[in-house]
């Protein structure tokens, strides 16, 4: 070996300019942490590098990597094709227990006893390899879960109006309620913690027809409908003057002057029609709808004080809930190839490829960073908000895209 390693060139697409990742002898001799005083320069691997890494390899990783670099072992990484700078890097944080390890199925305790040329050969021999296959068959179909709750909520229109607005008075407004709030309401007419009676008999029965996934479906398509279609409760006022602010003191820790709730459980107010709020307030007062908080705060207030509250929180207008829509896969992935590359090929020499990787490894290997188990800030910032079934759907759809080695060109040392 030399002091100077160098990576060779693959088959596959070309990357103009310096891209290889180096490191100084200096820092390997440290053993500083990757990234910490790493330089960058151009480096390369000649054949005997690459002999020498194969046999360091076949000692040190192919009991769970793979003879050649393609893992057969659940939870254990491809790394046949993968970028060398990241290959070695990744080492390099195993072997400074700066990367969670050695649980006994991805056991990297090993490389301790290698030093940082060794490690280099193995990156190199690993990037030589042709990537794994693509996983076979067709990626998990995507249900798109606003659409699925557009349809699941058609029976709700008759009643509570086009797009959640109501204009029969008496019954709520679903528009600018939080899903989780609304996914709520709606198990309590299921399980009988809500009184019915002939008023909302049908309600109860159209919801009896939905699973949970379901009424997740229709909460969320509701919450969107904010986006564009927000407005108050088309509805007349029963009457009589707004509550006071004086008055207001009982709601506003919950409910706030504004109308919006202080949390997704507490039902935001703003816009909410003034007979169903009233009907409601009856109902806690006189407990047949019971709730620890609500039965205790009405029960001493006149009628007219509850149809006070009801009048100004009408008045208000609703304020947008600010919720996400969910995106598919391939619109995730989309946000994802802007560092991995386009369909997973890492043209960063620090930037794994996600191309063919096994699916359950690049599902337990997001949900580690998203819960910080691994530590990045933009993998961090990218995962806190993945849903498991997003993380799922972006393993499944890298799995299935075809891997592709790059070209390194290094740029001459002036």
């Amino acid at each position: 070996m030399t002091g100077r390693v160098r990576w060779p060139a693959f088959g596959g697409f070309a990357v103009v300019g310096l891209v290889a990742f180096a490191f100084t002898q200096a820092a390997v001799l440290a053993q500083s942490s990757p990234g910490a005083g790493d330089a960058f320069r151009p480096l390369g691997a000649n054949a005997e590098d690459i002999r020498e890494g194969r046999e360091l390899a076949q000692t040190a990783c192919a009991k769970c990597h793979g003879a050649d670099g393609i893992s057969v072992t659940n939870g254990v990484p491809h790394l046949a094709g993968q970028r060398p700078s990241y290959v070695y890097s990744r080492l390099k944080a195993y072997q400074l227990g700066d990367r969670a390890g050695g649980d006994g199925v991805h056991d990297m305790r090993l490389m301790n006893a290698l030093s940082g040329d060794a490690l280099a050969t193995i990156a190199a021999y690993y990037s030589s390899l042709d990537p794994a296959p693509p996983a076979e068959g067709a990626a998990p179909g995507y249900e798109d879960p606003v659409a699925a709750g557009k349809s699941a909520a058609a029976p709700c229109a008759r009643c509570h109006g086009e797009n959640g607005v109501s204009r029969k008075a008496g019954v709520p407004s679903l528009i600018g309620l939080h899903p989780k709030y609304l996914v709520e309401s709606m198990k309590a007419y299921k399980e009988g913690d809500r009184p019915v009676d002939e008023t909302n008999a049908d309600m109860k029965k159209a919801l009896d027809a939905l699973n949970d996934e379901d009424l997740k479906h229709v909460a969320l398509y509701y919450a969107l409908q904010t986006d564009n279609n927000l407005t108050r409760a088309q509805t007349p006022s029963p009457g009589g003057p707004p509550a006071g602010k004086e008055a207001l003191a009982a709601c506003v820790k919950c409910h706030g002057e504004n109308g919006v709730g202080s949390g997704p459980v507490n039902p935001n107010l703003a816009g909410q029609d003034a007979t169903y709020m009233l009907s409601a307030l009856r109902a806690y007062k006189a407990a047949t709808r019971d709730d620890e908080t609500m039965t205790p705060k009405v029960k001493n207030f006149s009628d007219d004080e509850l149809k006070a509250f009801a009048v100004y929180y009408a008045g208000l207008d609703p304020k947008p809930l600010g919720i996400l829509k969910p995106l598919s896969p391939d619109e995730w992935a989309e946000k994802c190839d802007r560092c991995h590359g386009v369909n997973g090929n890492s043209v960063r020499p620090e930037v794994p490829a996600l191309a063919a990787q096994r699916v359950d490894y690049l599902d337990e290997a997001i949900k580690a960073y998203r819960s910080g188990v691994r530590t990045s800030p933009e993998m961090a910032a990218m995962s806190s908000i993945l849903t498991d079934d997003d993380i799922a759907g972006l393993a499944a759809h890298y799995a299935r895209q075809k891997g592709r080695p790059v070209v390194f060109i290094p740029v001459p040392e002036k």
